[in-house]
């Protein structure tokens, strides 16, 4: 369990150091954390609703800190250029994070097309079904997603290292809440990066 603990603590301060230096992104961490502990607590009430929540909102505001506002420069603070840090992360980088988002954003449309997904589903009445329809299979998505990234982390990194990555993102939201509620008021105090971050790195 010692073990268990260190490599959590580990891959939570790396993600932290290397990919969280904007106070923008880490705004938008914190507020996918709000709407992603919201979607965990409907989850167990309507999960199609909760998946809708976690994507449409959570998943968009924490990918948009990532992509748009994260510097992509030298990283002076941790003498790591972004394509190092790119190769070495152990979770999903930028490249994998496109396919998976184009994988995420291509769904609605298969779906529009063949609205039963192949006699998965019935014919959705309306609207609000078909949403519905749709908030499944992107949960599906998401599962498929984590379970993926593990069975290559076992096998590439190690078993323990696929279970700490799996548990990480499963209790990110619990974690960023605490490590980022404070960047909004930050950021509107004229704030832009960590301040352990130097202009340069910025």
């Amino acid at each position: 369990m010692t073990g268990f603990r260190a490599q959590l603590h580990e891959q939570r301060w790396d993600d932290h150091r290397y990919y969280h230096h904007s106070l923008i992104n880490q705004s938008l961490h914190f507020l996918s954390a709000c709407t992603f502990l919201t979607a965990y607590v409907l989850l167990f009430k309507d999960p199609a609703i909760a998946s809708l929540l976690g994507w449409t909102v959570a998943m968009i505001s924490r990918q948009m800190g990532h992509f748009f506002f994260e510097p992509k420069g030298y990283d002076v603070v941790n003498d790591a250029s972004h394509e190092y840090k790119e190769k070495v992360k152990v979770g999903y980088n930028l490249a994998r994070k496109w396919v998976f988002m184009t994988i995420w954003a291509m769904i609605p449309i298969g779906l529009w097309v063949n609205p039963t997904l192949f006699g998965l589903f019935d014919q959705p009445a309306g609207t609000m079904e078909w949403l519905r329809h749709l908030g499944l299979v992107w949960l599906a998505l998401a599962g498929g997603g984590l379970a993926f990234r593990v069975i290559q982390l076992c096998f590439s990194r190690g078993v323990m290292t696929g279970i700490v990555w799996a548990t990480k993102i499963v209790t990110d939201p619990f974690s960023d809440f605490l490590l980022y509620r404070k960047a909004p008021a930050r950021l509107l105090r004229g704030e832009r990066y960590e301040n352990w971050v130097s202009a340069e790195a910025a």
